[in-house]
């Protein structure tokens, strides 16, 4: 960062003229070259339409006096369709006023049930997938002014809270975890509440994908369930700015038919969008491969630029480490250009006490802070308005949530900046070199099986304690039901009667389905000196991250995994002052136990199914912070583990890799470093069109696998039975294998490196790796492949 003062702009130009503060960044010495791209989204009018005439008074007469004259036109046709019953889903743009779309019939329905000495008459659920948009949604209806007896049930609520909220609340706030631990097992202290309930709201609706989303979804039918039960028939209404196919989302959310409204009727302001990669360093990663400076080094000097224009910015960071580097040294560079601004950058992360994030999300609203650096905890709807810029920092996930972030900035309706600084990976690489990847494409549909019977198995148990489940249950749970329930019994886990199944322990079931847990139980990570509990990770990844001698970070902090216990599921820790981190190392074999699908691509195949895969880590690597250079090599003795999941995996038959091996000037002793870099990066290609993170799947390729007797590569999902991320590849895989050949060869590396073909997660130290080969593999396999899937 500098502090020229001839580049600087004046700080109304910065504000409301984003192209122009674009070209003030990329003026800056060294800047220009790293800009590979810019587009301008065009500002959009609004369509209003007049308040509905079943709308309270008192409702209408609140959002009048906030400047709400007239509701804008997918506002209202959200809360007539949600008026006459229908459930709905609304997937409108950020900022684009959804939550007065439900609110309007939800509160004008709580106020003209209420009972004449102010009885609770109609109730309303709202969902929330994080705390920090509860507290937003809270703040909203409390600023109507309306006397609406609106409450949180989370874990920051205290028991009097809680007590006061079920005998009392008309609209309660929670989460989908609360309402899986608290109030569904809880439902006979929550009777009248449930009795009376009117509609569900799903706020950000997107959020709610793989795993976590079909554990979501089985809670939702748990809880139709019990309405059922106490007379009621909810309405539900979901919303999200940014899903594709809101519909099918929504059925496959609720089980029930949806209505969608998609057409936005708010106005939005020009958003100038940026694509940013950092340079090339002359530093040496693994196996002397170039590296890139640090996306979170490039992001705390823009967001200092940014800071010291005057110009608002929010800095999206993807992990809580990451932010709180980001906002110390965009902190450390603003004071030194001018001293009055220092105080005036700040982190936003999960980890804070709740009265600090409310104090920090008000000082962002009103101005006191010029700069953020967040987590995504400040993507889901927090209503800060004024901002100017936004910066994302490395791709998060899905195209949604890139919208979702860079939406937060130009909520007033003004012009806007958006930043998308790539990171040093093959997904990032290759949105930054082909824009309409990112910017070109309708954002994604939300992926998740419902019929997982690793997922629906818990979720039955914990429905047959709070009810016997009976065969009429079937349409709620599905045609894996019978099955799952019938292995439910064998295992103990339920009894069979004539009236339907029952749970047979005292413990609670609903501890069985750890909705937030990638497949296994949950290892504490606890500090040896004190007993305090630190954190926890999944049990399936405990082995990778958690394992003797492992460095974990952790709220800033580093500690040394001292012992990890897998009979207690409890890692012992102590906080150390390192220069080093580690990287575990692991063998992985895999076995097809069925082909569910294939099709050929002339001579070659691309096949879907089940597969068997048996992992074990074996040792851990020391490295160099600063260069990533090998220290030293430690074995470890832990067991192997076995993951039954779903796979999408291809084939190239011996007759196309011998003239292959001849044209490419290769010899069969390249083959398995070709087909490892072409699965490396696969994995890194496939969140961008199967909404998952690198870190939900796993590969395994081979020059001639014993099931297939020929070259094969693997990608399967991470997690027991499969989470339909395998399977979405499968749907799209010429698309995403083209992709994935495009990286390879456009990377400006000679052979290789974590832009293209390196993985963070490899077990064999990234080695064999051939990245010609690797081309020349998907060439051969991609020949005959059909054309892409939109």
């Amino acid at each position: 960062m500098t502090a020229q003062p001839d580049l600087r702009l004046p700080a109304a130009a910065g504000r409301r003229d984003p192209s122009a503060l674009l070209d003030r960044l990329t003026a800056l010495p060294g800047r220009a070259e790293r800009l590979t791209h810019r587009r301008e989204v065009s500002a959009r009018a609004a369509v209003h339409a007049d308040w509905p005439a079943w709308a309270d008074p008192a409702v209408v007469a609140a959002y009048e006096a906030r400047g709400v004259v007239r509701p804008w036109a997918h506002q209202v046709a959200v809360a007539e369709a949600a008026h006459r019953g229908e459930h709905v889903v609304v997937a409108t743009g950020t900022a684009s006023g959804k939550s007065l779309a439900y609110l309007l019939p939800a509160l004008s329905d709580i106020r003209a049930t209420r009972g004449p000495r102010g009885q609770r008459g109609t109730a309303v659920l709202y969902l929330a997938p994080t705390k920090a948009l509860a507290h937003d949604q809270w703040s909203a209806i409390h600023d109507l002014g309306l006397d609406v007896r609106v409450a949180t049930h989370d874990g920051d609520s205290t028991p009097e809270e809680r007590e006061w909220t079920r005998d009392h609340g008309e609209y309660v706030l929670s989460n989908p975890d609360m309402l899986h631990r608290s109030l569904l097992p809880g439902h006979e202290r929550w009777t009248q509440f449930f009795r009376s309930l009117r509609y569900v709201v799903i706020d950000e609706c997107h959020h709610y994908r793989g795993v976590f989303g079909a554990h979501v979804a089985q809670i939702v039918r748990r809880l139709r369930r019990v309405c059922a039960a106490y007379g009621s028939s909810p309405t539900f209404i979901l919303a999200s700015a940014t899903v594709a196919d809101p519909d099918l989302t929504a059925r496959r959310m609720t089980g029930l038919d949806v209505t969608a409204v998609t057409t936005d009727g708010s106005p939005r302001g020009a958003l100038q969008v940026g694509l940013w990669e950092p340079p090339l360093t002359s530093y040496r990663g693994e196996n002397g491969a170039p590296v890139r400076r640090p996306a979170t080094a490039e992001t705390a000097d823009l967001l200092a630029d940014l800071v010291v224009e005057d110009v608002r910015t929010l800095a999206f960071v993807r992990s809580r480490h990451g932010v709180e580097t980001v906002a110390q040294r965009a902190g450390e560079l603003v004071a030194e250009v001018d001293p009055s601004l220092a105080g005036r950058v700040d982190s936003y992360r999960g980890g804070y006490l709740p009265e600090e994030r409310r104090a920090l999300e008000e000082d962002l609203r009103s101005g006191r802070l010029l700069g953020m650096a967040a987590t995504n905890a400040l993507e889901l709807g927090i209503d800060v308005s004024g901002l100017d810029a936004v910066v994302v920092t490395g791709y998060p996930g899905t195209r949604a949530a890139f919208w979702q972030q860079v939406g937060r900035a130009g909520r007033d309706g003004g012009g806007a900046l958006g930043l998308f600084v790539a990171r040093d990976d093959p997904l990032d690489t290759y949105l930054v070199h082909h824009p309409d990847a990112l910017l070109g494409r309708p954002v994604e549909g939300t992926v998740f099986d419902t019929d997982n019977p690793y997922i629906l198995g818990p979720h039955l148990c914990a429905a047959a304690q709070e009810l016997p489940v009976t065969i009429a249950d079937a349409p709620l749970f599905g045609p894996r039901m019978r099955e799952v329930l019938g292995s439910l019994v064998e295992r103990g886990l339920l009894r069979r009667r004539a009236a339907g199944w029952y749970w047979t322990d005292r413990s609670r079931a609903a501890d069985l389905a750890d909705i937030r847990s990638a497949g296994g139980a949950q290892v504490q990570l606890v500090e040896g000196a004190t007993g305090r509990v630190v954190g926890t990770v999944d049990g399936s990844r405990a082995h990778s991250t958690a394992h003797t001698g492992a460095i974990y970070l952790h709220r800033g902090q580093t500690w040394r995994v001292d012992e990890l216990d897998l009979d207690e599921r409890v890692a012992t820790l102590s906080q150390v002052s390192v220069d080093h981190t580690t990287t575990a190392r692991d063998i992985t074999d895999i076995r097809i136990v069925a082909e569910r699908e294939h099709v050929a691509w002339g001579p070659c195949q691309v096949s879907f199914g089940t597969v068997e895969v048996t992992n074990q880590v074996t040792s851990y690597l020391r490295r160099r912070l600063r260069t990533g250079e090998v220290i030293d090599e430690t074995p470890l003795d832990l067991p192997a583990r076995t993951l039954s999941t779903a796979a999408v995996w291809w084939t190239v038959p011996d007759e196309v890799i011998t003239p292959l091996l001849a044209r490419a000037g290769l010899d069969l002793a390249d083959l398995p470093g070709a087909a490892h870099a072409a699965e490396h990066c696969s994995i890194g290609l496939l969140p961008l069109f199967a909404t998952c993170d690198r870190w939900d799947i796993g590969g395994v390729s081979t020059a001639r696998h014993p099931d297939t007797g020929v070259l094969t590569v693997f990608v399967h999902d991470g997690h027991p039975g499969g989470a339909g991320f395998a399977e979405h590849g499968y749907r799209t895989a010429a698309s995403w294998l083209r992709a994935t050949r495009a990286t390879i060869a456009s990377c400006e590396c000679t052979a290789g490196c974590p832009s293209c073909i390196q993985s963070p997660k490899c077990g064999n130290g990234n080695d064999p790796l051939d990245k010609a080969g690797a081309v020349a593999l998907l060439d051969a396999l991609l020949t005959a492949a059909p054309p892409d899937v939109a």
